[in-house]
C-alpha cells in the first residue's frame, strides 16, 4: 500500500466540504468505504471518483435504472403534466 494512494478522513472532509465528524459517521455506517489502520481510517483515492459519481459500478447502474422505472410507473402522468408547465 502506497501512502499517496489513500487519504484520511480530514482530507476527504475538506475535499467534500463536509465536517470531519460527518465523514467519520458515513464511514462508520458503511456509506463510505474505508480501511482501518490502527485508530485511523484511510479512503482509497480511486473510491473518491465513486463518491463523486464519476465512476458508477454496474450494480449501481442497475439500481438507478430500477429506481427510474419505478418512478416513471408511479408518477409518469404527473411528470408529464409538470413538463408541460
Amino acid at each position: 500500500m502506497k501512502k499517496d494512494e489513500y487519504i484520511t478522513i480530514p482530507q476527504l472532509a475538506k475535499f467534500l466540504g463536509l465536517s470531519r465528524i460527518a465523514v467519520y459517521k458515513k464511514v462508520k455506517k458503511g456509506q463510505i468505504k474505508a480501511i482501518k489502520i490502527g485508530r485511523n481510517y484511510a479512503i482509497s483515492k480511486e473510491y473518491i471518483s465513486v463518491i463523486l459519481g464519476k465512476n458508477v459500478s454496474e450494480k449501481a447502474k442497475k439500481e438507478i435504472d430500477c429506481a427510474i422505472q419505478k418512478t416513471l410507473q408511479d408518477y409518469g402522468e404527473v411528470l408529464k403534466l409538470l413538463g408541460e408547465e
